[in-house]
């Protein structure tokens, strides 16, 4: 895939943590806000091949193959990164245009996100996400493509404007940085699928950094002295209202 840029999308608050800690967040794909995210369900095992079903049995067959996607998608952790910086929806999402998106150069990137720390080696794994209806899910029978990147890189038609790009660790080390969600730190017991990690990057990697229409003066200062911290390159924009079209504009404050 030769994208060189991507974007992040946050609140504001979400935003400010990101640029002050110097760090990308993967979250568990059971956690995601979309139920059909990674879901084995994406994939047809009702098709069992006759002699496959003789010995255990149709059902046991299905159960069986289906719930090693499951155990796939228990193990995986994705980053949600889009192509665009200017979708109306996403902007909409955060906090009605109040939130910030980060721009992320992923070619600087990469060395941060796939590098070896003793003998383990961090590695990631990118996918561009392909919009489709439910019912084109291919037979897991008959196998005509990877069906664990069809898993992890499908979503509904209904989420095409996102253009969303999937950086994705499976299984990771606890060697890479990591966090509980606050309301979960006094729990005694927690899934470690609410885990979130949270690999460092460096502030190189941090190319822009663009402005809800609608951010509060207050944060917008703290997020431009973040962002001017972590890297003094860095370039910001503030979004603006198009006057005579539905989108939105950029403009370069520095």
């Amino acid at each position: 895939m030769g994208i060189i840029k991507l974007y992040k999308y946050l609140d504001a608050q979400g935003g400010l943590a990101m640029l002050s800690k110097g760090n990308i967040q993967f979250t568990n794909a059971t956690k995601l806000n979309d139920p059909f995210d990674c879901h084995p369900s994406l994939i047809d095992f009702s098709q069992v091949p006759i002699e496959r079903a003789r010995t255990w049995g149709k059902e046991a067959i299905m159960d069986l193959e289906s719930n090693r996607f499951e155990n796939n998608r228990d193990k995986t952790w994705l980053c949600s990164l889009s192509k665009v910086n200017d979708s109306l929806l996403m902007w909409s999402y955060y906090n009605c245009h109040k939130g910030i998106c980060i721009g992320i150069d992923m070619e600087k990137a990469d060395k941060y996100l796939s590098r070896i720390i003793g003998n383990i080696i961090l590695g990631y794994l990118k996918f561009e996400v392909r919009y489709k209806d439910i019912i084109e899910k291919p037979d897991f029978f008959k196998r005509n493509e990877d069906l664990w990147t069809y898993q992890l890189s499908t979503k509904g038609k209904a989420w095409e404007h996102e253009q969303e790009v999937r950086l994705v660790i499976v299984d990771p080390s606890r060697m890479t940085p990591y966090y509980v969600p606050s309301e979960l730190e006094k729990n005694e017991f927690i899934d470690y699928k609410e885990i979130r990690f949270v690999p460092k990057m460096g502030g190189e990697c941090y190319d822009s950094v663009y402005l809800g229409v609608n951010i509060d003066d207050e944060k917008r200062t703290e997020i431009i002295e973040a962002a001017k911290k972590l890297n003094p390159e860095i370039k910001i924009y503030q979004m603006k209202v198009d006057a005579d079209a539905f989108k939105l504009q950029t403009e370069l404050l520095n």
